[in-house]
């Protein structure tokens, strides 16, 4: 029985995480509050492969770690955002794009939840990595102007909801003889987290704007190559059609 529960366990520290990036980013700790998302990042990355590394997939946690995802990696990063670039922008665009975010984001859960994917590969990209990148866009509130990062929300949030597909890695698991591995990593990350919030949060944003953008170039390719497609067609049936008479 309670080895059913220790996935459960990383699912409710993503939570609790997530939860304590809120607190922090109303008491002006934008860069903690970003490193909070991103260590939750890691749990959530976790709490999955250790299920299945001890066969103790359910129902229960599938949901559980939905609910975790929208607090932590849309609610929390909508607020870090909000707090730190959007209070000097009208209200009224400003409320609505944070309220957005999450939305959006529990629209992406639920469609997971419900709808088979493509075998390797999201559809839409992942509410993490969504959370992640705007966690640690927002503490570049100070280089990037505010109408840009709401922009950047936008394209986030119609990110998440599209029908784009993202590489899926949560499928790579942990040999049951490394579980004791995952408490170290998970400790060392905390304790680095803590010590280095603003430093490791600005240098994990680069990895994770690349993951979103790399959805959006593999669908422009693959447009870009359907277009090609259709125009050889038709230039060969134009041939042909001209031969012929």
């Amino acid at each position: 029985m309670i080895t059913k529960s220790i996935p459960s366990l990383f699912t409710i520290g993503n939570l609790f995480l997530g939860i304590i990036a809120i607190i922090l980013v109303f008491n002006e700790r934008p860069e903690l509050a970003a490193m909070m998302v991103i260590i939750a990042m890691l749990l959530d990355g976790v709490d999955g492969r250790v299920a299945r590394a001890l066969n103790a997939q359910s129902d229960f946690g599938k949901e559980l770690d939905s609910l975790s995802d929208v607090i932590s990696f849309g609610v929390a990063p909508a607020f870090i955002m909000y707090v730190v670039a959007f209070q000097e922008l009208n209200p009224a665009a400003a409320w609505i794009v944070t309220a957005i975010f999450p939305i959006c984001g529990a629209l992406r859960l639920a469609r997971f939840n419900v709808i088979a994917g493509t075998p390797g590969y999201f559809i839409g990209l992942p509410i993490p990595a969504a959370g992640g990148v705007a966690s640690t866009l927002a503490l570049f509130y100070k280089e990037i102007p505010a109408a840009v990062l709401l922009s950047s929300m936008i394209v986030l949030s119609f990110l998440m909801v599209s029908n784009i597909k993202y590489p899926n890695f949560k499928k790579v698991g942990i040999p049951k003889g490394a579980m004791w591995v995952i408490p170290i990593v998970v400790g060392v990350a905390v304790v680095l987290g803590v010590l280095f919030p603003q430093h490791l949060s600005k240098i994990l944003f680069v990895p994770l704007v690349l993951y979103a953008l790399y959805g959006l170039k593999k669908n422009v390719d693959r447009r870009v190559s359907k277009a090609r497609k259709r125009r050889q067609a038709k230039a060969a049936a134009d041939a042909k059609s001209e031969h012929s008479a």
